[in-house]
């Protein structure tokens, strides 16, 4: 029974050494079609799934890297989700705030064994906020 609003996997983000190599290999090889990010990332459309390319460069060093594969959940609505995580005892991670110029919420939990899922949410652009 789904009664905090799951949705679907929405982005796997993956990192990668040579983001020219990476790219072309995923529109070339794969035959995915680019889908722009508003804030410059590359991704690639597979069905409803955006696979995004993050450089190694710009991940820093460490232990940095070691959260790829990173895994986005799509729901409902992401500041309700994460009342209703925080109020089942579940560790928020990274409170939700607004990315992409205001066009989606997003935060991030920790599950029982350490590993961290992030969730998004649509939300109004600022310029049709009423």
């Amino acid at each position: 029974m789904n009664t905090l609003g799951w949705q679907e996997l929405k982005v796997v983000a993956l990192a990668v050494d040579d983001l020219a190599r990476a790219e072309d290999f995923y529109r070339t090889r794969l035959g995915l079609e680019p889908r722009p990010q508003a804030d410059g990332d590359v991704g690639f459309a597979l069905g409803g799934l955006t696979i995004l390319l993050k450089p190694f460069a710009g991940l820093g060093s460490g232990a940095e890297k070691s959260p790829y594969p990173r895994l986005t959940i799509a729901v409902a609505d992401a500041p309700r989700m994460e009342r209703d995580l925080a109020a089942r005892g579940v560790a928020i991670s990274d409170a939700v705030q607004l990315y992409e110029d205001g066009c989606y919420w997003v935060g991030a939990f920790l599950d029982s064994e350490g590993n961290k899922l992030w969730f998004c949410s649509e939300a109004k652009h600022p310029a049709l906020r009423a």
